[in-house]
């Protein structure tokens, strides 16, 4: 990433620090790269948009450190209009994933287009999750 500032830095830093603080406590987490805003929990079903982009990582690795090198190499898709810097720990592998997500409200839908997109990107899309449901669904 390119920063006008020192300032600029400043945000960036605290805000992936705060990603990671709040994927390691709760699991997981949404925002948008553009205003560095967690987003609240929503009625609706995010997944990967792109899920041959999705990093898959083991525990114990520096979240801080692969969130920065995750956010360089796909800046450009996470500032999309309808897609997020998502993160999740797999509550079966204890693995961390970082996703450009996107969403859609209806359930049968969503696993439609998940369905069709891990077929067409080559990498299955392994869960749905609902934030104000605190619903995974897996694929």
């Amino acid at each position: 990433m390119q920063f006008q500032s020192q300032l600029a830095r400043e945000q960036f830093e605290k805000y992936v620090l705060e990603v990671a603080n709040v994927t390691l406590e709760k699991g997981g987490t949404v925002s948008h790269l553009d205003t560095y805003q967690l987003l609240p929990p929503t009625d609706d079903w995010k997944f990967p948009k792109y899920p041959n982009k999705t990093a898959i990582l083991p525990p114990g690795v520096d979240l801080v450190d692969e969130l920065k090198k995750f956010i360089r190499a796909n800046e450009p898709l996470l500032r999309e209009p309808d897609c997020w810097l998502g993160t999740w720990i797999n509550p079966q592998t204890h693995c961390f994933y970082l996703d450009i997500a996107t969403s859609v409200s209806d359930l049968d839908e969503a696993k439609k287009i998940a369905l069709e997109t891990g077929i067409r990107e080559g990498r299955k899309i392994v869960a749905l999750h609902n934030s104000e449901r605190n619903e995974i669904v897996y694929l």
